[in-house]
């Protein structure tokens, strides 16, 4: 399997077999993921050939979500690969459970919390969405203003890009900064994933057609 992660500034590619990472890249490039993502699947072993694609739909980037989706679509049609998408919000939500997100003592780890997903948005805004500890989302996709989302949500754990940020804006709140990483979609559970390729963008586009 194939995991391609272009949302945000992190561009990320991850090759498994049965489950288990062969090899993967990583680098954060604010920009030029259509120059890097491909050279960086070639690097991967077979030249990063598999039978299925995973892919993040966003949000994020129109661009990188954009360039994420044409490079997996090509190689889907090229290697006749299944190609799959899945939210970029939910990749940095197993993340946060793979990698543990309690600092020692300061919550009962027994009975894990609901958390919050917070990433850059653009335009001034952030991109949240709340998490069960199961790792469903227990709201949608939200794209709001930093004062309205702090002001909207209460969880105690706040994880993502914009993680310090919400904390010290509510005045409160245990913190992981995260990107996401396409090292962990292979652990993404069956309910993130869909077949349906459409973009998830959080908020209107940028540009709008002419009437």
């Amino acid at each position: 399997m194939l995991a391609i992660e272009t949302a945000t500034e992190a561009c990320s590619v991850a090759l498994f077999e049965d489950g288990l990472e062969i090899d993967s890249r990583h680098a954060i490039l604010g920009r030029g993921h259509a120059e890097h993502l491909v050279p960086m699947i070639a690097e991967l072993p077979d030249k990063g050939r598999a039978q299925q694609i995973r892919v993040s739909l966003g949000p994020g980037s129109f661009t990188g979500v954009r360039i994420g989706l044409a490079v997996a679509g090509a190689l889907g049609v090229a290697w006749r690969s299944e190609v799959l998408g899945y939210p970029t919000l939910s990749l940095v939500a197993q993340m946060n459970d793979l990698t543990g997100a309690l600092l020692p003592g300061s919550l009962d780890v027994a009975d894990p919390p609901d958390f919050l997903v917070c990433m850059e948005g653009g335009h001034g805004e952030w991109f949240v969405q709340p998490f069960t500890a199961a790792l469903h989302p227990a709201g949608p996709i939200l794209s709001l203003p930093p004062r309205e989302a702090a002001a909207r949500f209460d969880e105690a754990i706040i994880v993502g890009s914009r993680a310090e940020e919400f904390a010290a804006l509510r005045g409160s709140g245990q913190t992981r900064t995260l990107l996401p990483d396409a090292r962990y979609a292979g652990a993404l559970n069956l309910h993130h994933l869909t077949s349906k390729l459409t973009p998830i963008y959080g908020r209107a586009p940028d540009a709008r057609p002419p009437a």
